[in-house]
């Protein structure tokens, strides 16, 4: 069973779209996972924008890959290096921590990590 950052199982990402390395809606990783795609994120228009300007379009639809094209408000399993890229850019969308798998903090230490941590709706102070 694989764990997430805070070495609790990991919880699931997103089923709509279908997400993480092995398509089963989890970032699980394994050694055929060189992109390491790991952290669970919400996208955004403007991190969609950025990554489609360093050479990674996610908005564009791929039906010939079963892949429908992100849209604001996805949730994704992104590769931790990305992540990093877009943290480094001022672009870096929202983590669900409870999602994200541990072999992240390999590459993403948590303190990065935490400020970024998805609140929900009820969970932010008015």
């Amino acid at each position: 069973m694989q764990k997430n950052v805070f070495g609790l199982p990991l919880e699931e990402c997103s089923n709509k779209p279908l997400t993480g390395f092995y398509r089963d809606g989890s970032c699980k990783t394994g050694n055929d996972d060189v992109g390491v795609h790991t952290v669970c994120v919400i996208v955004t228009d403007s991190f969609l924008s950025f990554s489609r300007e360093v050479g990674n379009d996610l908005s564009t639809p791929m039906p010939q890959y079963g892949f429908p094209g992100l849209k604001n408000g996805d949730r994704w399993c992104l590769c931790a290096a990305r992540w990093l890229e877009a943290l480094e850019n001022n672009m870096a969308p929202d983590v669900i921590l409870e999602a994200t798998n541990e072999k992240t903090l390999g590459i993403v230490p948590l303190k990065l990590l935490l400020p970024f941590a998805y609140k929900k709706p009820s969970e932010k102070k008015s």
